[in-house]
């Protein structure tokens, strides 16, 4: 499984998005907001507010929710717009670490990411010095019921460009640009999809012992639990004990 997935699997077992809605929310509707700030406000004519939307509506976030985001891109509703911007850094070990934020105020947000990476054993490093290790995608997340290579099957007939399964799901990678068509054909087939967003993947991993790759773990949580991060990703490739054991704290 890559980094990427095991890191996932993480936050789905440890119930974080659930744990922590009132903040899941608001990381949603900063999205929500961004896309819509950089097109058109309705969603059938913008393909990153769709998607911002999608994954709203996939997190069970209110529609209320979605529309005062949207109307608050537009200045209807008034308020400081947040702006994007991404930090770089290495984690326990040399694991790269890519950090995508949207922030009212870099400065607060840039103190706030340096203290996590000092506190938690990382560095935080220079713009580009790991952004190349990491591929734009989209990713679907389905359950895999019944036969799953059957359903990986229709995932790659679908357009799909690879299938990886992590126990009862199954994480389907696609072009960025094919995201969106590749899950309204999986929809078509009556297939249930948990969530769907553009991610980046890395193209190279760097193995932690598990030591380091707790200490990893730990600094990526506390990176996403900060109210700017938007996204955290890294190509550590964690050994299962020290998912075992982190995930049971």
């Amino acid at each position: 499984m890559s980094g990427h997935s095991k890191w996932s699997t993480i936050k789905r077992q440890k119930g974080a998005a659930d744990a922590k809605r009132g903040t899941l929310f608001t990381k949603l509707s900063k999205e929500i907001e961004a896309a819509a700030r950089g097109g058109d406000p309705n969603p059938e004519m913008n393909f990153k507010l769709r998607l911002a939307v999608q994954k709203a509506r996939d997190s069970n976030m209110p529609v209320d929710n979605i529309e005062r985001a949207i109307k608050r891109a537009s200045g209807e509703l008034g308020g400081v717009q947040p702006a994007e911007h991404h930090y770089e850094g290495y984690g326990p070990s040399g694991a790269a670490i890519l950090i995508e934020v949207l922030t009212d105020n870099k400065n607060r947000t840039t103190a706030e990411v340096r203290n996590v990476f000092s506190r938690g054993g990382g560095n935080l490093g220079e713009n580009g010095c790991v952004t190349w290790i990491f591929q734009p995608k989209g990713v679907i997340v389905v359950e895999a019921l019944g036969n799953a290579d059957d359903l990986a099957l229709l995932a790659i007939d679908a357009g799909a460009e690879d299938v990886k399964q992590d126990g009862d799901t199954l994480e389907i990678q696609t072009v960025p640009e094919e995201l969106e068509a590749v899950r309204k054909k999986l929809e078509a087939q009556n297939i249930k999809i948990t969530s769907s967003e553009l991610t980046r993947i890395p193209q190279n991993m760097i193995a932690l012992d598990k030591k380091s790759a707790i200490q990893a773990l730990k600094l990526m949580d506390r990176l996403e639990e900060l109210d700017d991060v938007q996204r955290v990703y890294t190509n550590a490739d964690f050994p299962d004990d020290a998912i075992e054991e982190y995930g049971g704290q």
